[in-house]
């Protein structure tokens, strides 16, 4: 029998046994590196090292507990996705609350924070514009902009996920590379970082003046809920789900569940090592060095002062390998960003009516047309603002609220629409309550922060 193309279509030709041994499911694994490819980017490249150069060492403690915290709520999420096939707006909108047209409170929700969070990635676009202006400096930042959108859009718009997923892994091996040789060759200059430093932001202290920047932090680094939402697609298109097949209250199916939850577990837990520890480097950077000197990165300047990190010390080649580096850690927040925006506003449009999302050919151009629209949009509004760190932070701050809604799906999830053989036990239910009472917490900050 020929498989049906269309992945988010549960049948029978698609059923597969799970993987037993450890070696079988890292051969499934991909997901979660899509998001590492979305979340090292923004997060770390700006808003992780701003925070390390407005706050110093001190809390170095916000990043890496902003990156382990939020990965009980993906997997509670990834979990109800495999369990019953479902989108992601499509299992918004079983949310309980009003409806206003054909989709619920909830999914408006997210269509109007995705429409403040074009400001975030318009300030990627501008940060790799910026680069790329530095390295030619004839051509103006405007160029560089719309010259990006046009190279992802043309990367992306055909909507395949084995390209996405395949060239996310590459750009995380290179940007992988270039944060550790970044920190390591600190040890060649005067800002050689200590353990007694290391440990000083260990110590869980929040300054005043450090509050809004580490909110904006803590709602980018990690899985943000923006990121949280898209694991849903990449794990239907992985197949997780459509392996697993529709529940058939069969034992058969629930061994299946089980074998296909453990992979995507494992595929959350890896890519959330590789993401803390490249995160956890970058605000190093941040704090070793522009805080030192008292720089912080802002506007146009933004990625001429943090390639200084290196040019004072080890000379003008220094700053070639960083633009590189940089410029391919921003590109990847692009790519899977795009990737991942052109499902979850197609989603949203099949949700509010405008379009049929299981019809597989009207969403694939529905997907295409995105794929050109979103990135000119993006592009537009950072020549319009100018303002790459304002525009990061801001949709950071933005992700920490759609984090609110994302916690209380998973609760939902969790306690109302729970499967009753996969109803998890203690200890998981411990490291979910942590991770969401975490979130509301710096969420309550933020508000008060805005508010004050």
């Amino acid at each position: 029998m020929t498989k049906t193309k269309d992945p988010y279509l549960l049948s029978s030709d698609k059923i597969k046994d799970p993987p037993l041994t450890f070696g079988g499911r890292l051969k499934f694994l991909g997901p979660s590196f899509i998001l590492s490819a979305s979340i090292v980017g923004s997060g770390e490249l700006i808003a992780t090292t701003t925070l390390g150069a407005e706050a110093g060492f001190i809390t170095f403690w916000v990043i890496i507990v902003s990156c382990i915290v939020k990965v009980a709520v993906q997997l509670e999420f990834g979990k109800h996705t495999i369990l019953t096939g479902e989108t992601a707006m499509q299992a918004f909108n079983k949310l309980p609350g009003p409806v206003f047209g054909k989709a619920k409170w909830s999914v408006w929700t997210v269509l109007a924070v995705m429409i403040v969070k074009l400001l975030q990635v318009g300030g990627i676009v501008g940060g790799v514009a910026i680069i790329l202006n530095m390295a030619i400096p004839g051509i103006g930042v405007p160029f560089f902009c719309f010259g990006i959108a046009i190279i992802v859009a043309l990367m992306v718009y055909r909507g395949y996920y084995s390209f996405i997923e395949k060239f996310s892994l590459i750009m995380i091996g290179f940007f992988t590379i270039f944060t550790f040789a970044s920190l390591y060759f600190l040890k060649f200059t005067p800002f050689q970082i200590s353990f007694d430093s290391i440990w000083s932001g260990l110590q869980f202290k929040l300054p005043k003046e450090a509050l809004a920047t580490a909110i904006g932090a803590f709602g980018i680094t990690g899985v943000g809920g923006d990121e949280i939402i898209h694991y849903n697609y990449w794990c239907l298109e992985k197949g997780y789900a459509a392996f697993t097949g529709k529940n058939d209250n069969s034992e058969a199916w629930r061994i299946r569940a089980r074998g296909w939850l453990k992979v995507m577990k494992l595929d959350a837990i890896i890519a959330m090592c590789i993401y803390t520890a490249v995160t956890a480097a970058f605000y190093l950077l941040g704090a070793a060095v522009l805080h030192a000197q008292g720089f912080v990165p802002e506007g146009y300047g933004m990625v001429e002062t943090l390639s200084s990190m290196y040019t004072e010390s080890l000379g003008p080649h220094a700053k070639s390998a960083f633009l590189i580096g940089a410029f391919i850690t921003l590109f990847s927040t692009l790519f899977a960003a795009l990737a991942a925006w052109t499902r979850q506003i197609t989603d949203i449009f099949g949700e509010i009516g405008l379009i049929r999302f299981s019809n597989f050919e009207q969403r694939k151009k529905t997907i295409a047309a995105l794929a050109w629209l979103i990135p000119l949009l993006w592009a537009l509004l950072f020549v319009f603002i100018k303002l790459p760190v304002l525009m990061v932070l801001t949709g950071g701050i933005v992700g920490s609220f759609l984090l609110f809604l994302v916690v209380y799906a998973v609760f939902y999830f969790r306690y109302f629409r729970v499967e009753p053989l996969f109803k998890p036990g203690f200890f998981y239910d411990l490291t979910l309550w942590i991770s969401i009472l975490s979130i509301f917490g710096v969420g309550i900050l933020g508000i008060i922060k805005l508010f004050s």
